[in-house]
């Protein structure tokens, strides 16, 4: 039987790079485990502005961290109150200095996990699944995605049996290694258990075929 290869891991090294960017011959475990708990952490901290990913660089006295976020005002808070208290905490957690670099997403309409995180939201909020899918695939088809496609499986509507319900518009070519595939996924909460959220964003190809113009690619400038 088949098994589908997580898109950004499969594109790991040619179109795509590592979220977190170290290496240690010690105390890799716990390196690893420190990440985890550091991501939890500023998701849980900026649940509202829009966190889509967090890089994360070591080196021997120092951690930098690097938040993609749609709402950098937020992150940053009045006078770079937020952030340097977030520095600060971080600091205290790995016991190093800490330095924080925010980019912006300019297009969130077009980022996989963002579309993810929005629909999970609207979902615990018991919005028609049907009418939040064709919302997310319209906008992000508007915004200059070449494909769209987001599913959704639980107890959608409250129903006894579970079941995985998608909507899909243009072309997502999950096996080839030049186009640039952003996924993300989310959970949503909701009184029936939970619904997992998955969304797949084709938005051109980073390595041009022979005797072809690269392709632009929407997405993330720093």
């Amino acid at each position: 039987m088949g098994h589908k290869v997580h898109p950004l891991g499969f594109r790991l090294g040619t179109s795509k790079t590592w979220a977190a960017k170290w290496y240690a011959d010690r105390e890799y475990a716990n390196l690893v485990k420190e990440d985890a708990e550091l991501r939890r952490s500023i998701k849980e901290r900026f649940r509202d502005a829009g966190v889509a990913k967090i890089e994360i660089e070591r080196s021997v006295n120092q951690v930098t961290v690097t938040i993609h976020t749609a709402k950098p005002g937020v992150v940053i808070g009045k006078g770079g109150s937020k952030v340097e208290e977030l520095r600060q905490t971080l600091g205290k957690r790995t016991g190093k200095t800490v330095k924080v670099n925010i980019v912006e997403i300019r297009m969130p309409e077009i980022d996989a996990q963002l579309i993810a995180d929005s629909i999970a939201q609207q979902l615990e909020k018991r919005v028609s699944f049907r009418k939040v899918l064709k919302q997310a695939v319209t906008r992000a088809m508007k915004s200059g995605a070449k494909g769209v496609r987001v599913a959704v499986a639980g107890r959608l509507g409250g129903a006894e049996m579970a079941r995985r319900e998608w909507e899909r518009e243009g072309r997502v070519p999950l096996h080839t290694l030049r186009a640039d595939i952003e996924f993300g996924r989310s959970t949503a909460v909701t009184t029936f258990g939970t619904i997992g959220v998955k969304a797949w964003i084709y938005r051109g190809d980073i390595i041009p075929e022979r005797g072809e113009a690269p392709a632009q690619p929407a997405g993330r400038t720093a």
